[in-house]
């Protein structure tokens, strides 16, 4: 077997979903001068249904939102596909801003966000390692718990 992304995805036992259509009046993604913005990504599986909805600390627990940062980095991953055509020309994950749902009080938004930053380094290898943001919000589109966006260099 390939060591290739989408071969460490199967081997991990996931399949890239389709790529999620903008919910308004934005591209999905932009390629511009060997970078690549990907638009914040909700956790939609592969039905397109949101894996967690609520505020992680109140209805969703810190597992079932890390769960979910999951879903929105292979929703990241699926556009990423979309633009490039193969996975294999990401050169480096540059960074991850993550969004976190929150309850009052809940400070743990970090671990949130490594069920995304987990999910890149497994698929990517050293090209995904990152800088990142983390940050607890009142509220996200559709009620998800997590929102994540990110920036690729590409080849």
């Amino acid at each position: 077997m390939q060591n290739t992304p989408l071969s460490r995805l199967k081997a991990l036992g996931l399949d890239l979903p389709p790529a999620p259509k903008p919910a308004a009046n934005y591209v999905p993604y932009v390629l511009n001068g060997g970078m690549l913005f990907i638009a914040g990504q909700l956790p939609y599986d592969a039905s397109g249904a949101l894996t967690n909805s609520g505020r992680v600390g109140a209805d969703v627990s810190l597992a079932q939102g890390e769960e979910a940062a999951k879903f929105a980095a292979l929703n990241i991953l699926a556009q990423a596909q979309a633009a490039l055509g193969d996975l294999q020309r990401i050169n480096a994950v540059m960074r991850l801003n993550g969004f976190v749902a929150v309850a009052p009080g809940f400070i743990d938004m970090p671990l949130v966000i490594n069920g995304a930053s987990d999910l890149m380094f497994a698929v990517l290898g050293e090209a995904g390692r990152h800088s990142r943001v983390a940050v607890g919000v009142a509220e996200l589109p559709r009620n998800a718990c997590v929102e994540i966006d990110a920036i690729f260099a590409v080849a």
